[in-house]
């Protein structure tokens, strides 16, 4: 119990002063080696952003700021970009690096962009949060899938 104290205070105070909020069934850590995991049910909320999963291990460098964060089994997540888009989807494992505000998706992922409808399957993608760029590639026998709401200006609405 004193281990998650601590933990949940240097988490809380060392990113950018926003309030990062992690619940899970269990929770072990190593000070030392700045590791700390949490598995079961594990829930990640920090300001618009959230990362849900079965396992999330968290590294911190030697002034325990966050500096990745792996989410393993059945990963969802929502996400907004600087520029304001709002990303939902999920994924086998996600790696997210906070110094760089980046997302890197593995395993069937499928993310959607909500406020402008665009969807992409792929096996592995990439988003960044600052520019808004994604990246995605395919597997072998598999292509990445990209999928546009095309609206015609010129449709009457009845």
């Amino acid at each position: 119990m004193k281990y998650l104290l601590v933990l949940l205070f240097l988490l809380q105070t060392v990113l950018f002063a926003e309030e990062l909020k992690v619940k899970a069934d269990e929770f072990s850590a190593d000070q030392n080696k700045g590791i700390s995991i949490f598995t079961g049910h594990v829930r990640i909320k920090k300001v618009n952003d959230e990362l849900n999963a079965s396992k999330v291990t968290i590294y911190t460098d030697k002034n325990n700021k966050p500096t990745k964060f792996i989410a393993l089994g059945d990963a969802s997540f929502v996400i907004k970009t600087q520029e304001g888009a709002i990303y939902r989807g999920v994924a086998q494992k996600v790696v997210y690096f906070p110094l760089k505000k980046e997302y890197h998706f593995f395993g069937d992922v499928h993310l959607k962009q909500i406020d402008d409808k665009k969807e992409i399957f792929g096996d592995a993608v990439i988003l960044q949060t600052i520019d808004g760029k994604a990246y995605a590639k395919g597997v072998a026998k598999e292509p990445v899938i990209m999928i546009f709401d095309i609206k015609d200006e010129k449709e009457k609405k009845w």
